[in-house]
């Protein structure tokens, strides 16, 4: 499922990417990749690249549901119960990458894709990829928001900062996905159905 969104937002920023940027750095749409590696230096080989680094998956307790959802079966007058599924949000570091490191093409590139974020409060149908297809409720798309890391400093020294990996600017997204909980299905029976009276 997570890889299932991985494709999702790649195939988002692909297609929505606006033009005019690429236009304004001399680049062809084909030549932009897009990444999903760690991004410490040496990682992201295919540039110019935008990165989107998962760097965090956690329940969104605010959105949980404690609720069941009866369906009805026509075949044995009984009904299945099931739990709704838990909202899960999936966290994003995004970086862009050039040949030389080039502070103009990444700021252009990355003000591209805050552009293309914001015009966005779930992901759209059209863009899901099949997994996700079946998702009961809208991909929501939260961006520029405050990320769930303390320091952003102690996070590019983890990625290698003493050996060259310098510090980027950084765009932050969350993606909140519905995870089914099929394993927790129950048969009951129905009661007190209303029957109408036949006249």
């Amino acid at each position: 499922m997570i890889y299932a969104l991985d494709e999702t937002l790649g195939k988002l920023i692909k297609e929505q990417f606006p033009r005019n940027v690429f236009e304004e750095i001399n680049l062809k749409p084909d030549d932009l990749k897009i990444s999903f590696e760690t991004p410490y230096k040496g990682a992201i080989e295919e540039r110019p690249a935008i990165n989107l680094f998962l760097y965090d998956v956690r329940e969104n307790l605010d959105l949980r549901n404690k609720n069941w959802t009866v369906e009805r079966s026509n075949q044995n007058g009984k009904a299945v119960k099931k739990r709704l599924p838990a909202r899960v949000d999936c966290s994003y570091l995004i970086t862009v990458w050039s040949q030389g490191d080039k502070a103009e093409t990444e700021h252009r590139l990355l003000g591209g894709v805050m552009q293309l974020l914001l015009r966005h409060s779930t992901i759209p149908q059209a863009y899901l990829s099949e997994e996700l297809q079946g998702q009961e409720l809208p991909l929501r798309l939260m961006s520029l928001r405050p990320s769930n890391l303390q320091s952003f400093g102690e996070f590019w020294q983890a990625m290698g900062g003493k050996d060259g990996t310098k510090p980027k600017v950084v765009l932050h997204c969350t993606v909140t996905i519905s995870v089914p909980l099929d394993d927790a299905r129950e048969e009951v029976g129905l009661v007190g159905v209303f029957q109408p009276n036949s006249q």
